[in-house]
């Protein structure tokens, strides 16, 4: 197990943190941002991406259909991996409407059947007892369904097997979180399995998120002291996106495709406490940039507000904009309802404003009593 930062892993998150800075403090990104090393390109302002996007009266259908339509974009993908693993959202384990469907598991695995030899494992480190989530949700069902596959429920949290990464706390200091090695095993095919659902921290939580927030690990039942790292990434709403942020920089190159289930979304107050939107709809892709990018648009959320989605972008870690994403399926016009937000939304929404919550910036000289050439050069 990793359990150290190296120095180049410290700067090189340093600079994404950089290159978020501008936009914190309302400021434009440069027109050549520094390159952001830790984690490679495969987004950019001229790429193009590609979006499933399926709408009907079965959820399992649904998801199959989506995944169906960018076929050409997982299969070469799928062939250089040894096994599959889905990451579920499992956010509250006892509220069916708050975790993902059975039947978005089995759409995924729909698909998988006559294209993977196997073996699937399902895997999530949920806030509480994963496996209470997978019984009280019907994870089991899937294994004998789907025999060929060899699927398998793990709970990540009592695998307990992880890598560390430096992120912000709610001091605005560096700290390393535990997040689950699975998930950036090079052998794997990762799946997020996601939701449409309003958040009350970050306005929406859909692919990136889940991966973001699912991995950072809990203790395991039988340890004797207690700890969570998923607490690190709630030290306010500001630094959760910023977080969200870096966590994808660091996994992305490990995830391969998002599912998004829309067939039952959640508004109001998300992630665990909304209610039931019937939008009747799945997403898939292998840039889960734009797949949340078109999920907030199936919410009529403004995407500005989802700032770690922006900020994902902008580290090039995939396509946020809708004129240069290709959707194969319906339009997004034609599915999309509008969405109640949390009761926190103007809270929330803070973060785009000035960062007045902290002290002042120090060791600023005094503009009339230095000349501005120096002002301009005595702190590089």
């Amino acid at each position: 197990m990793e359990r150290t930062i190296s120095r180049r892993r410290f700067l090189g998150t340093t600079a994404a943190i950089t290159v978020s800075g501008r936009l914190l403090y309302g400021q434009q990104p440069s027109a050549t941002p520094p390159p952001i090393t830790t984690a490679p390109t495969v987004g950019s302002a001229d790429q193009r991406s590609v979006v499933g996007l399926a709408s009907g009266e079965s959820r399992r259908k649904n998801i199959t259909e989506s995944l169906l339509a960018i076929e050409d974009r997982i299969l070469p993908l799928l062939a250089r991996k040894k096994y599959v693993v889905i990451k579920p959202n499992i956010v509250n384990t006892r509220k069916q409407l708050a975790s993902t469907h059975v039947d978005a598991l089995h759409g995924v695995l729909d698909f998988l059947g006559p294209r993977f030899q196997g073996p699937v494992v399902i895997a999530e480190s949920s806030a509480g007892f994963t496996t209470e989530g997978y019984d009280n949700f019907r994870y089991h069902e899937v294994i004998g369904e789907h025999k060929p596959l060899q699927v398998s429920l793990v709970d990540l949290n009592e695998e307990a097997k992880y890598v560390t990464h430096p992120i912000l706390n709610g001091d605005l200091h560096f700290v390393p979180a535990r997040l689950a090695a699975r998930l950036v095993d090079p052998d794997a095919f990762i799946i997020c399995s996601a939701m449409l659902k309003t958040h009350n921290t970050v306005v929406a939580t859909l692919s990136i998120k889940n991966m973001a927030l699912g991995a950072p690990l809990h203790s395991p039942r039988a340890e004797k002291s207690r700890w969570s790292d998923k607490r690190i990434f709630h030290g306010g709403g500001r630094q959760t996106h910023i977080d969200i942020a870096l966590t994808a920089q660091k996994r992305q190159p490990s995830w391969s495709v998002a599912v998004i289930d829309g067939f039952e979304g959640m508004e109001g107050n998300g992630p665990s406490g909304g209610t039931l939107v019937p939008s009747r709809l799945a997403i898939a892709s292998t840039d889960y940039v734009a797949a949340d990018r078109v999920g907030v648009e199936a919410m009529g959320i403004d995407a500005s507000w989802v700032g770690y989605l922006g900020f994902c972008a902008q580290a090039g870690l995939g396509q946020d904009d809708l004129a240069k994403i290709d959707i194969r399926g319906p339009r997004i016009a034609e599915v999309a309802r509008k969405y109640k937000m949390s009761d926190s939304i103007q809270r929330q929404l803070r973060w785009m404003g000035p960062m007045d919550e902290v002290p002042e910036k120090l060791g600023r000289a005094d503009p009339g009593l230095v000349p501005v050439n120096y002002l301009c050069t005595a702190h590089r």
